[in-house]
């Protein structure tokens, strides 16, 4: 967990002295960490789904636990990434549009997958969760594949900007943001091994 918050502090402290841009600003930093926040919920959700689909073909408990974990610390990211999405807003187009389609598709999946990991830490069943987190996963891709572009830019802006200190920057703010949500997935397996322990007496 100190990792994990260690981290996070690296990625708040590049976030502040990051390079600015000529339409946005200064501003542009919020969008950098909102957009490092929302890839490392993503990458989390997509190494659920393969970890489980992964187990549930190989049959290998291990795998699935894996999967619970990456599932739990992706939903905390998508989580936390919805209040920067909102300072984002705020920040750069002075109001929230809180009707915004993706927003709205975000928010309707983070209470989803709250109820969902909650559910499937109740139940228990490690080849459930696997099968849970794939099916999880496929839904979110293909809904937000066809949702509508109104406040977000089209996907990559900063990878296909050309500017290369900011492509970097950003890189590295992911790179920061993917080990984050590695330290909070070991946290998650932890607590998931020490639950499965029998306890003594």
């Amino acid at each position: 967990m100190l990792l994990f918050f260690i981290t996070v502090a690296l990625i708040f402290a590049a976030a502040l002295v990051g390079p600015e841009e000529q339409s946005l600003g200064t501003n542009v930093r919020i969008v950098y960490l909102h957009g490092a926040w929302v890839l490392a919920a993503e990458a989390a959700f997509a190494a659920a789904a393969l970890t489980g689909l992964a187990g549930l073909l190989l049959r290998r408990t291990g795998l699935h636990r894996w999967s619970g974990a990456l599932g739990r610390a992706g939903i905390l990211f998508w989580l936390t990434y919805l209040p920067l999405s909102l300072w984002a807003m705020q920040a750069n187009w002075n109001g929230l549009f809180l009707a915004e389609p993706r927003f709205r598709l975000a928010l309707i999946f983070a209470i989803t997958g709250v109820l969902l990991q909650v559910g499937l830490w109740l139940i228990g069943l490690d080849w459930l969760t696997s099968a849970a987190n794939l099916a999880f996963f496929i839904v979110l891709r293909v809904t937000f594949a066809t949702a509508e572009y109104v406040m977000h830019p089209p996907p990559s802006p900063i990878f296909n900007s050309g500017l290369w200190n900011v492509i970097l920057f950003f890189g590295l703010l992911n790179i920061l943001a993917f080990l984050a949500a590695y330290f909070l997935t070991r946290v998650f397996l932890s607590l998931r091994s020490n639950r499965s322990k029998p306890s003594g007496g």
